[in-house]
């Protein structure tokens, strides 16, 4: 499937991703996956940031630092309470401002888990068009004559390309953090590629998992089996 921006196509988009989510969620939080090896169990936490300026303004962020809004702050401080009653044992979070800013929140309520920043779980680069509006992407896009799944924008990395990145991460974790749980604080393309791959699904279908500001996922994962607790709750927000 190849997804690319048409005048007028927003509304048949989120009716059709709200569609294709409903009818699958039931089976996903049913189903058992069997993607990699793990012989002891790991639960696994995983945040997106608060809202950000640049989100609101819809600015292209990619490794830009990015500023909470008012709004992503305030998301920051719920996504926090909703943690609170986690025993986390590690926090490993992307280095960029937006994601430990509200990785801050989430710290002052589990104070003995240790903190990693780690530059793995940075947003996709999309190059020289980091800082300019969304539009741009689209614009760059139709002219390069690639599909989404890709696209290098503005010469940065594609999606298979940030998807590869965060597997070498996710490797390393599932080696060293068995029997515990882990948070991650990251983006929007971090998250709905590591959901891809854990749950062994096609990259086709990464608009489905692309969470909103501090969606929280969280999965156990016992001898290559995957249960699946939540996926990409914002419930905390209302």
């Amino acid at each position: 499937m190849v997804w690319t921006k048409r005048k007028g196509d927003a509304p048949f988009k989120i009716a059709y991703f709200f569609v294709i989510f409903t009818n699958y969620y039931e089976k996903l939080m049913t189903k058992t996956y069997k993607p990699f090896p793990l012989k002891d169990v790991m639960k696994l936490i995983l945040v997106r940031h608060g809202e950000t300026e640049e989100n609101a303004r819809k600015i292209i962020q990619g490794h830009g630092e990015g500023n909470l809004s008012k709004k992503g702050i305030l998301q920051a401080k719920k996504v926090a309470i909703r943690l609170k009653d986690e025993n986390i044992d590690k926090i490993y979070v992307s280095d960029l401002k937006r994601a430990v800013d509200t990785a801050k929140e989430i710290i002052k309520y589990h104070p003995n888990a240790e903190v990693i920043y780690e530059p793995r779980l940075r947003e996709q680069w999309y190059g020289t068009l980091e800082g300019k509006p969304s539009s741009h992407f689209w614009k760059a896009l139709e002219k390069s004559g690639s599909d989404i799944l890709t696209f290098k924008p503005g010469g940065g990395e594609s999606i298979p390309e940030l998807k590869e990145r965060v597997i070498q991460f996710f490797s390393d974790l599932i080696k060293t953090e068995k029997d515990n749980t882990v948070l991650l604080v990251t983006h929007g393309g971090p998250i709905g590629n590591l959901l891809l791959y854990i749950l062994n699904l096609p990259n086709e279908r990464f608009k489905e998992y692309h969470p909103k500001n501090t969606a929280v996922s969280i999965l156990k994962l016992n001898d290559g089996e995957i249960k699946i607790e939540t996926l990409n709750c914002t419930e905390h927000l209302e």
